[in-house]
């Protein structure tokens, strides 16, 4: 049974970016909880340099499952972004959806 509560280590990571990788698969691999984290992770700079645009594409899949506290904090995060961060948040999005979409079946 894998470790999926990523939260509870949270504050291990403003020391050791080398824990971020953990959490990092784990969202990669559709893991909610582990998506929130990232998205708090790139947000407060916990083991990573700030990048609101990576914060708000991880909290952005978080809530396509579901998350609604990864929609409070999208928000937040998303009054303090610029238009280019915006911007950037939609090409990570764009970029997610072609590397992880199913082939569309034929009819």
């Amino acid at each position: 049974m894998a470790d999926s509560n990523y939260l509870k280590d949270l504050i291990l990571l403003r020391n050791d970016p080398s824990k971020v990788a953990r959490v990092r698969e784990a969202a990669e691999r559709g893991e909610m909880d582990a998506q929130y984290a990232m998205g708090l992770i790139y947000a407060e700079g916990r083991g990573v340099e700030i990048d609101l645009a990576r914060a708000h594409f991880w909290l952005s899949l978080a809530i396509a499952q579901g998350d609604t506290d990864a929609d409070q904090l999208r928000n937040i995060i998303g009054s303090q972004m610029t238009d280019a961060e915006f911007d950037a948040a939609k090409e990570l999005a764009v970029a997610h959806r072609a590397t992880h979409s199913a082939p569309a079946s034929q009819h």
